[in-house]
């Protein structure tokens, strides 16, 4: 896809479907790009959609498909975006919670390969179903749980403290497909590739808080 120079331009970017139930302007929206007028715009419009086209295909669309609607909090961000976002960071926004761009190429940086030449992209989602079983109990280890078991494409998985929100990461080179939680200073590692038991059946792990939340659609799947 050509640069993106006009309304038409980014009109049309926007359309871009990138799977059954996302589309590109899902991926775009930014309070900090809205508030401080930055634009978030591709600077490699191909890339980025061959990069979002995998986390959607492969990572948000299972989700979905389990749990219904997902709400995006944060997924691309152009280069210029993410150095914002990150400065604001350095001077200690809380709401601005950024690494710089090189931490972030191949992350949420969706259209720059990382230092290895592999692609990747990140979305920070919310799995509005099991919001309330969240805010009730404190539970974000059997979401997490039920990634780990579930989504065989999904290479990292953060979670925060607020809605249960979490950062999740398709990528192309090697990872340890970690899941964990970060709320500064804690950070909690959950299971990653190489601890024991992490090819393990963890069912009973999350059975009692994932079942009720599951689609009839995916209930027949399993």
């Amino acid at each position: 896809m050509k640069s993106i120079d006009t309304l038409a331009d980014l009109a049309e970017l926007g359309r871009y479907r990138l799977s059954e139930h996302f589309y590109m302007r899902d991926m775009l929206h930014s309070e900090v790009s809205n508030l401080y007028g930055v634009p978030n715009v591709p600077e490699d419009p191909g890339l980025a959609i061959a990069a979002g086209r995998q986390l959607c295909e492969l990572v948000l669309e299972p989700l979905h498909a389990a749990f219904g609607n997902l709400a995006i909090r944060s997924a691309y961000r152009s280069p210029t975006l993410n150095d914002q976002c990150h400065k604001l960071h350095q001077k200690g926004v809380p709401e601005s919670w950024c690494g710089c761009n090189e931490d972030n190429f191949a992350h949420h940086i969706w259209d720059v390969p990382d230092s290895a030449g592999y692609l990747g992209a990140t979305a920070t989602v919310i799995v509005t179903a099991y919001v309330d079983h969240f805010e009730r109990s404190g539970d974000w280890q059997s979401l997490g749980w039920w990634i780990r078991d579930n989504l065989d494409h999904y290479a990292e998985v953060q979670f925060f403290r607020r809605m249960c929100a979490f950062n999740i990461r398709w990528y192309e080179g090697p990872s340890d497909k970690s899941v964990g939680y970060l709320d500064p200073p804690t950070r909690i590692t959950l299971t990653k590739a190489g601890e024991p038991g992490f090819n393990d059946d963890h069912s009973a792990l999350y059975a009692d808080a994932i079942a009720p939340l599951l689609q009839s659609a995916w209930k027949k799947c399993a």
